[in-house]
This record gives structure tokens, sequence and C-alpha cells, in this order.
């Protein structure tokens, strides 16, 4: 345990000490609104989940929070989201064989071909394709 808990406080002073932490996900763990809501995002990245209820995650009003994060993160906590859920699906598509009708409805897509759209935006190759190459 005593190991543990050095390599977790030789994280965290790394994270306070280089400045690529400024800025992106890794600074937006650090803030603590902003990070409870990156921590419901990644629990839940298949929720139905609008910049509002993101907020009221983080306990900040809309505008606060979507300015916060975009400053913070460096993108929007939207566009955030779709990539997290598209870098999910990514693996999963590469570990499983779940149909993507499965897959686009656990990460929060309302039908395969809202899916397999966002995907090929994101990849620029189709999800069927990413699965072929395994």
């Amino acid at each position: 345990r005593l190991a543990d808990i050095l390599i977790i406080q030789a994280i965290r002073s790394w994270i306070d000490s280089v400045p690529e932490a400024e800025l992106g996900w890794l600074a937006a763990l650090r803030d603590r609104q902003l990070g409870r809501a990156l921590l419901s995002i990644h629990r839940e990245p298949g929720k139905d989940w609008t910049v509002e209820l993101l907020a009221k995650e983080a306990g900040m009003s809309r505008s606060g929070f979507s300015a916060s994060f975009t400053n913070r993160v460096g993108e929007t906590a939207m566009r955030y989201l779709t990539r997290w859920r598209l870098q999910l699906a990514h693996a999963q598509l590469q570990e499983t064989s779940a149909p993507l009708a499965v897959l686009a409805d656990r990460f929060g897509y309302q039908s395969e071909a809202a899916f397999s759209r966002a995907f090929k935006r994101e990849f620029g190759l189709p999800p069927g394709s990413v699965r072929a190459r395994t």
C-alpha cells in the first residue's frame, strides 16, 4: 500500500509541475466542480447528457460551466463527451463482437446510423471497417 501511495503522490506532484497539465482533461480533473462533471461523463458515457445536466453535476450555472469547461479543457463539454464515447466505442469494436446497434445504444446514440455517421466523422472510417481490421 505504501508503494501505491508513493506512486499517487509522484503523479500528483508531476501534474502540479508540468505546464501541459494547465489545459485539457487533467486540468479539469483538478478543478473540484469540473472534475465532478468529468467523472460523471466517464462513469456513464451513454447517458443522455446535456450541458444543463453536466452543469448541475458540477454545481454550476449552465453558462458558467460551459465557459469554464471550454477554457479549461480546450473544447466544449459536448465535443469532449462525443470524443470520449467514440473512443470507447472504437475500443469495443476491436475487443468485442457486440453488434453496432448495441454499441450505439451503449454509448448514447439513438440509432445505428447516427452512431456510424459520428464514428466516421471522428475516425474517417465506418465502424465496420475498424472491426474488419481486427
